[in-house]
């Protein structure tokens, strides 16, 4: 009998039913924080080689770092943390991917199961305050039921629609004996129920119509149907635009490819919008940062929805037409359908049109001398463009220039925080990111007061020697609020002047080098010190502060 069998068939503890039943389930990766409640787990964690953990320095940006990973790699994230305070700092983490749909078991230790509800040391009831962030949650307080629990939360994360689901667990449990006997299979769902007659009534619709264009959201990353889209809009010879999460879905430079779509997004993808007469939906939330735009009632002409969650459906915009589904299985169909049968839709007119509307997006102005952030993300895009970098931003000014201006070309490229807009996000999903792939370079955008929300992780860089280089656009604002006071307040700029450390010596305090550029002359020589060595790197850019988006 093998030594896993042999294992199988004895009592084990709870604290080692987490670490193998997580085994069976494919899991290699942990971030976390340790404490007094989960100490069992942590024992059992040293004892083994199989799951590597990664030390943070703050349990939010365990969750971010987790999702940074859950993101490039299209694997279930997942985080220990320990009970109380160390359960409710990973709230803000676990919004951010409940909104954006990654998929993250974060798991919380809990005070004895006599002690629930008591207010014992260091107990928070994580289960209520997660109910409205999480996919599921499920408290564990009878060892028998653990194994079975971590199956269904690995399952419930990964099906449908993704996301995040907490599972806390009684301190009790870790130290409490059950058989282990691994007999639950993972049951990943990813359903299509739209049919055959569905998809020709749509295609017809489509084709029907004057000037019909798809917009393709964060649904076509989670389903891995870039290709499909691909080949669906050349079939059609329709204009393509995307939403924020999905930047990267389809090739920037292709002509049918008209922008991003939103309040910050390119006037051509909200006029080509604004002129349809059928919009096609695949896996778009239409979120009020989009939905502001167009007032008018522009996107409720034939409003056509494809979203694998039902609850989606007509939940912003009323849809004519729905198919509910898996966006790869039925953009597979749709091609199908297409290769078999002789519809027309060669809106050559319309395409050519909706590329003129590409010429009417403005340009960028200098607003001085001083060096401008649309001036440093071109030339970190130009520089890059060969290596092909997973780029992730924290939020605010940079991450709009960011989108605007990085063209983006694969899908899991572009890592931003688009749903929750959390800042300090994007240093430790950096970090994640970096961990998933070690194919492609990674590069976090910041600006000087998003980055200091988890500038503590500089620590995590540099223990496990992960080379993040962390590009700074220093305004010495809080930029986006700064903006909206600039139009909306009559330039009244309460509390969005901001000090802020020396970032090349807080950089230095950690052991990582750094270069600060105020001249556009100097990028590339500060980028090509930056990519010149395998460790972390940071360029503390001095920008325009007054520049706007």
């Amino acid at each position: 009998m093998s030594v896993l069998n042999l294992a199988k068939t004895n009592a084990l503890t709870g604290a080692k039913i987490i670490i193998e039943t997580l085994k069976e389930l494919n899991i290699d990766t942990i971030f976390g924080y340790p404490g007094g409640i989960v100490l069992s787990i942590y024992d059992e964690l040293f004892k083994q080689n199989d799951i590597k953990h990664y030390l943070v320095r703050h349990e939010q940006a365990a969750v971010h770092a987790a999702e940074g990973y859950a993101r490039v790699s299209g694997k279930c994230g997942v985080v220990l943390v320990t009970s109380g305070p160390g359960a409710a700092n990973t709230v803000s983490g676990i919004a951010n991917a409940y909104l954006d749909g990654f998929p993250l078991i974060i798991l919380t230790g809990q005070v004895f199961t006599p002690l629930i509800g008591k207010d014992a040391f260091q107990e928070v009831n994580i289960i209520e305050m997660t109910k409205t962030c999480t996919k599921a949650n499920y408290q564990v307080t009878d060892v028998n039921m653990l194994e079975e629990t971590l199956i269904k939360a690995y399952n419930c994360a990964m099906s449908g629609k993704q996301g995040p689901v907490v599972v806390d667990m009684a301190k009790n449990i870790f130290t409490e004996s059950c058989k282990y006997i691994s007999n639950i299979e993972p049951k990943i769902e990813r359903k299509t129920f739209a049919n055959a007659d569905d998809i020709k009534c749509v295609l017809e619709e489509i084709c029907k119509a004057q000037k019909p264009v798809i917009v393709a959201g964060g649904g076509i990353v989670h389903s891995e149907a870039s290709e499909e889209l691909f080949r669906l809009v050349k079939l059609l010879n329709l204009p393509v635009v995307n939403t924020m999460m999905a930047l990267g879905t389809y090739p920037q430079d292709d002509k049918n490819y008209l922008g991003m779509i939103g309040i910050f997004g390119q006037a051509s993808a909200n006029q080509v919008l604004r002129e349809s007469d059928l919009i096609f939906s695949v896996g778009a939330r239409f979120n009020d940062r989009i939905t502001c735009c167009f007032s008018n009632g522009e996107l409720h002409r034939k409003f056509i929805q494809l979203d694998i969650n039902k609850n989606e459906i007509s939940r912003i915009i009323p849809s004519y037409k729905a198919l509910i589904g898996d966006a790869k299985h039925i953009l597979q169909l749709m091609i199908k359908e297409l290769d078999n049968n002789k519809f027309s839709c060669k809106k050559t007119d319309w395409l050519e049109k909706a590329i003129l509307l590409k010429s009417q997006n403005p340009s960028h102005k200098k607003l001085s001398e001083k060096l401008h952030s649309f001036e440093v993300i071109n030339k970190i895009y130009e520089y890059t463009k060969g290596m092909t970098p997973l780029v992730t931003t924290e939020v605010g000014q940079h991450q709009l220039w960011t989108a605007q201006n990085f063209k983006f070309s694969h899908p899991r490229q572009f890592i931003t925080s688009g749903g929750s807009g959390t800042m300090g996000f994007g240093f430790p999903a950096a970090i994640g990111a970096c961990i998933a792939s070690d194919k492609h370079p990674v590069i976090c955008i910041s600006g000087d007061g998003s980055i200091q929300m988890n500038e503590q992780e500089l620590a995590t860089c540099v223990d496990y020697k992960l080379p993040v280089k962390i590009f700074i656009l220093n305004n010495g604002y809080l930029g986006m609020v700064r903006q909206l006071q600039q139009k909306c307040c009559e330039g009244r700029y309460s509390e969005t002047k901001i000090s802020n450390p020396d970032f090349l010596k807080l950089g230095d305090a950690y052991g990582i080098e750094g270069i600060r550029v105020t001249k556009a002359d100097k990028i590339e020589d500060a980028l090509e010190r930056a990519f010149s060595i395998n460790a972390p790197f940071i360029i503390d850019f001095m920008v325009e502060q007054m520049e706007v988006v």
